[in-house]
């Protein structure tokens, strides 16, 4: 079998990239934790997306975690305790939501997008119902039209996770612009990269604040807002200022040199952005309709993978597809987004009791027959044609 040596992540920090921190390195007086370079990132980054304020932090994460803690902080009612949560996400979403003392409702997935199915939302928001925590998996929109208006009329929060979807839009304009709060993340395999980080976006300024203050020990004096600051200060006249601590949090901060990948990635986002999109329409364009579901909704998407999902129900054929995959070197993950159905995860078993995994039959189907690989922007279409030549050619 032909080694075609396809990995998930290609050349994603730059030789562009390096140069740039090489000279960042140069200056004189310089300070390495976060410092200018964090500011003129977040600044960039608000322009770029489209929010009045942004925070970086040292991974999505982290931004997930700060999201859930700001939303404990300004809860005034505690009956509503309870986050709807997709099956299909990362684990930092719900043990972010578990971790800040709300209950994670669970929710299956539309196939078409891999994200919350809309209609299986409405039936889990109860009174109870503080937030809906969508993730946009792998490039997908997984919002619309009736899940905003129904979301406004009860006064239900929406969270974004946009960590795998960065420039992807719903309506022409950008996800992570439509909640309360966004997250993102730049991990070394995601659209653009700082090696490890996230960010925390919205257009609310008080969770702005909390935000700042959250990423750095709960300290008072991360406030933008100077006048903020010097309230706190009055309000605690025993206390050095420097040392008011007003939140029990950790140290979520990011550093400088992150800070400058990030400046100069963002240069080349939408770019690489427009790449993955032509790669993902011929990638799918080219696979056999007969073998594997190409029926997604891509209006809109940006996906940084090619999703695969075999429409075989056969464990030996799915093995067999696995075994081919490797003996041409393919690198690949199974379950898609997080290692497929959150709900059979082990650190789940103390918190979520009595689930009937059959009211959960697409995110199922994902878990056993769900995979992706790599798309990037360097990729060649010829390689693109070999993968399908492949993968069409398996016998499942």
């Amino acid at each position: 079998m032909l080694k075609l040596n396809h990995s998930l992540m290609h050349n994603n920090i730059t030789k562009s990239d390096i140069n740039h921190v090489v000279k960042f390195l140069r200056k004189k007086n310089l300070i390495l934790t976060q410092s200018n370079q964090v500011k003129k990132f977040e600044k960039k980054w608000s322009k770029w997306l489209g929010v009045k304020y942004s925070t970086y932090v040292n991974s999505g994460s982290s931004a997930n975690f700060i999201t859930l803690n700001i939303l404990k902080t300004l809860n005034k009612n505690k009956t509503k305790n309870e986050i709807i949560v997709p099956s299909l996400t990362w684990v930092s979403d719900i043990s972010s939501v578990i971790l800040n003392g709300f209950k994670p409702v669970f929710v299956d997935i539309n196939l078409k997008n891999l994200s919350m199915n809309t209609e299986e939302i409405f039936k889990k928001i109860s009174k109870k119902t503080l937030a809906v925590f969508i993730t946009h998996a792998q490039g997908f929109n997984g919002i619309n039209s009736k899940l905003l208006k129904i979301l406004k009329k009860k006064n239900i929060l929406l969270i974004e996770d946009v960590c795998e979807s960065h420039g992807a839009k719903f309506q022409n304009k950008k996800l992570g612009t439509f909640g309360e709060i966004s997250n993102f993340s730049f991990y070394y395999a995601h659209h653009m990269s700082t090696i490890e980080g996230g960010m925390i976006c919205t257009n609310n300024k008080k969770i702005y604040e909390i935000s700042r203050i959250l990423r750095s020990h709960g300290m008072a004096r991360e406030v933008n807002d100077k006048k903020i600051e010097k309230n706190i200060i009055r309000k605690n006249p025993i206390l050095s200022p420097k040392f008011i601590f007003l939140y029990p949090t950790l140290n979520f901060r990011n550093n400088e040199i992150g800070a400058t990948i990030g400046l100069n990635q963002l240069k080349s986002l939408n770019k690489n952005n427009r790449l993955r999109i032509v790669n993902l329409k011929f990638f799918l364009k080219n696979l056999d309709k007969n073998k594997y579901w190409i029926d997604f909704d891509l209006v809109g998407s940006c996906n940084y993978a090619f999703p695969i999902i075999l429409k075989t129900k056969s464990i030996i054929k799915r093995n067999y597809f696995e075994t081919c995959l490797k003996k041409a070197n393919i690198e690949f993950r199974r379950g898609n987004a997080g290692g497929g159905n959150q709900l059979r995860q082990p650190y789940l078993r103390n918190f979520v009791k009595n689930i009937n995994l059959s009211n959960f039959k697409n995110v199922e189907k994902i878990h056993s027959f769900g995979y992706y690989i790599g798309n990037y922007p360097s990729l060649k279409r010829s390689k693109i044609v070999s993968i399908c030549k492949l993968l069409n050619n398996i016998n499942i």
